[in-house]
């Protein structure tokens, strides 16, 4: 298994572990929690944990965007899409989408808080998987021939609907 894989499969974990136990009830991946284990054996596992290992605001609440990042942007190196007789590298859709919703926040368009320091968060893991990734010259057209890689690519934009809020 090469360095990127096990650095992503990491990045992802520990997002998800925040997630489910620092972070609201009400994002989607915590509903599906609850629906698993029931809403009370969730509250006790999640008392348990915070317990047993607090954490800063700062790691509850902006690295796991950072890690959601990195791993993204190492899964888009390979990856352009054509627009007209301009290529766009992939490598620039994390910054670009997480950096915009933050604005979308910014201005209430989506549930958030603006925070500066998940700005520098998403730009300091952005390069990370930059500096991080096997270096490979964008080859594939994101959306000429899927394959899986390439949909898994696509699905992890989709990831960030799991972190959602809802009121």
């Amino acid at each position: 298994m090469n360095k990127s894989v096990v650095l992503v499969s990491l990045s992802l974990a520990v997002s998800l572990f925040i997630y489910l136990f620092y972070r609201t009830e009400r994002t989607l991946v915590n509903e599906i929690a609850i629906h698993l284990i029931t809403l009370n054996g969730y509250r006790s596992l999640k008392s348990a944990v915070v317990h047993l290992l607090p954490l800063h605001d700062i790691i509850v609440y902006s690295l796991p965007e950072g890690l959601w990042v990195f791993c993204i942007t190492i899964a888009s190196l390979p990856y352009y899409v054509n627009m007209g007789t301009w290529r766009f590298r992939c490598l620039f859709l994390p910054l670009i989408f997480c950096v915009g919703l933050e604005f979308l926040q910014l201005v209430g368009v989506t549930n958030g808080r603006f925070d500066l320091i998940d700005i520098g968060a998403v730009v300091v893991f952005w390069m990370a998987g930059i500096l991080t990734a096997e270096h490979v010259r964008p080859q594939i057209d994101l959306f000429h021939r899927p394959d899986f890689k390439t949909v898994m690519c696509v699905t992890s934009y989709c990831i960030v609907y799991l972190a959602h809020v809802f009121k």
